[in-house]
């Protein structure tokens, strides 16, 4: 577990986490993606992670490190799950590619919150067809 406080948000699933040593740990939100910043609905996925965290103190369960040697966390700020909080919001995606890495239970709780904020057309899903990030940043290459 790393402790600290969110010094830096960089997008709607990346943020900077300050230790009590001073340390900047680079975080990845696991088992979600959102949306590019140049993608519609990407500003305001950052915008909303960082109310949600920014200057705030969280605890990050990082079970591991990315290839950009990124911590890949869960991340909770006063017991609110993060990447839960982004999905609920319609502002991010289960990141399917990686699902099966989560547990059963944070799972089936991403999907219903995906689904839900689908079914009530909130945020990214008020578009006909919103393009996955994932999809977005292959089209880029």
């Amino acid at each position: 577990f790393l402790k600290g406080r969110v010094v830096g948000v960089a997008d709607g699933d990346t943020l900077t986490l300050l230790d009590a040593e001073q340390q900047q740990h680079i975080i990845r939100l696991d088992g979600i993606d959102a949306p590019e910043k140049a993608q519609p609905f990407g500003q305001a996925s950052k915008r909303h992670l960082s109310d949600l965290a920014f200057g705030r103190d969280a605890t990050a369960e990082c079970p591991k490190v990315d290839r950009y040697k990124r911590h890949v966390c869960r991340i909770t700020v006063d017991d609110a799950d993060l990447c839960l909080e982004q999905l609920r919001a319609g502002l991010a995606w289960v990141f399917t590619k990686y699902a099966h890495e989560l547990t059963a239970q944070r799972r089936a709780d991403y999907t219903d919150a995906e689904q839900t904020a689908r079914t009530e057309q909130r945020a990214l899903w008020r578009d006909a067809e919103p393009m996955p990030p994932w999809e977005w940043r292959h089209r880029q290459r």
